[in-house]
């Protein structure tokens, strides 16, 4: 929520969490007024006894509530379509505060609510975070945008993977100047695996600031270039699936530490069924030896966790389905398994064509969840590579802050 305000040029001053406590709420709401001009309060408007925000928002105001016909009829919709039988509890969250205006919830049964008081609007939705974000996408922000008259705001992402946020930083500083001297501002967003960088610029001609961010973006590419891989779309199993099928190629997966979650991604993209055939979840060695043609006499020599062992998983996993392409993880996840050799973090990705096998080694972290996560982005992006032609990897061993 608070990325999509900044968008639209509302400054986020302060995220309070409170407890489901009439007192807290009425203290946060009063507080809140003294300092800023719209307070957004998400939780609290289901039907059972703990949930008390809309009751709290009643006293708040000095009001009542009463049953909105529209929102009811919403409700029961949304019962019906789902085989649902409705209880009074339900009914009741038709009734609404008679002063507020309701911010129609397509994806749920708890409608939203815009009140306005002494200059200042108070929105309260639902805690579900789908809900909430559909209100919003729906009717919150082009309804805040037009209350408040927020100036031309434009912003260009841009989504790097492999590099940690200090080298990016490092490396941009003289560009990164240039800009915050030119009245632009630049945000660093990290996540695992990933950095995404925010270019923003505020001008009353939004023709001018988008020409002017392009230019800027246009100077930075050649300092990162390597590490960027996409300019519009976060998620680099939809740009991955996206040349995939621009090229009609396919792919299959032979997973170990990653246990299933690279398919996972990929196949969370819409249309993936054109591309992508399916997986061995080679947990096992015997898995590995029995579905993917792995020598055990090369587990035995080198261990599971090898280039040679990865290097197999993802011939057999390109000869078992036929595809043209293949990933192969294997790895030490953690939080056990580790030695001096191997430690945990420890990860061989391999990405096999019908003609060339690429394979790297990742020295990650000792957190299981992040190093099964940054493995399978690690994956993909690898495969962008070899599909757009880059096969050169650095030989030397990266190492990944996350």
């Amino acid at each position: 929520m608070g990325l999509r305000l900044s968008e639209i040029g509302i400054s986020v001053y302060q995220k309070t969490a409170i407890s489901d406590d009439e007192n807290h709420i009425l203290a946060a709401l009063t507080e809140a007024h003294q300092r800023v001009d719209l307070i957004i309060v998400t939780g609290g408007l289901g039907p059972t006894k703990d949930d008390i925000t809309k009751h709290t928002l009643v006293k708040y105001f000095d009001t009542k509530l009463a049953i909105d016909q529209d929102v009811l009829q919403n409700i029961t919709s949304f019962f019906k379509l789902r085989g649902r039988e409705m209880t009074e509890i339900n009914i009741q969250q038709a009734a609404l505060p008679i002063n507020c205006q309701v911010l129609k919830n397509k994806r749920g049964s708890a409608a939203g609510m815009w009140f306005e008081s002494n200059g200042k609007v108070y929105i309260s939705m639902p805690g579900v975070p789908y809900e909430m974000i559909g209100i919003m996408q729906d009717f919150g922000l082009d309804r805040i945008k037009s209350h408040f008259k927020t100036p031309n705001i434009v912003y260009k992402m841009i989504y790097t993977i492999g590099v940690g946020e200090s080298f990016l930083a490092e490396t941009i500083e003289d560009w990164e100047n240039r800009l915050r001297a030119d009245g632009m501002k630049l945000a660093y967003l990290p996540a695992p695996g990933m950095v995404k960088l925010r270019v923003t610029f505020e001008h009353e001609n939004k023709e001018l600031a988008e020409k002017k961010v392009k230019e800027k973006i246009d100077e930075l590419m050649p300092l990162i270039q390597e590490h960027v891989y996409s300019l519009t779309n976060d998620k680099i199993e939809h740009v991955v699936g996206e040349i995939l099928m621009q090229k009609g190629k396919t792919l299959s997966t032979a997973e170990s530490c990653t246990g299933g979650n690279i398919a996972h991604l990929i196949t969370s993209v819409p249309g993936a069924s054109s591309y992508y055939i399916g997986s061995v979840l080679s947990y096992s060695n015997d898995v590995k030896i029995a579905e993917l043609d792995v020598d055990a006499l090369l587990i035995e020599k080198y261990g599971a966790v090898s280039e040679q062992v990865v290097t197999q998983l993802a011939k057999g996993a390109l000869k078992k389905f036929n595809t043209d392409y293949s990933i192969a993880t294997t790895g030490i996840a953690g939080p056990t398994g580790g030695s001096d050799e191997k430690p945990i973090g420890t990860i061989w990705i391999a990405v096999a064509s019908k003609n060339n096998v690429t394979t790297q080694l990742f020295k990650l972290g000792n957190n299981r969840s992040r190093n099964i996560q940054v493995a399978s982005l690690m994956a993909l992006n690898m495969l962008r590579k070899e599909l757009l032609f880059v096969t050169e990897f650095a030989s030397d061993i990266p190492y990944l802050p996350i």
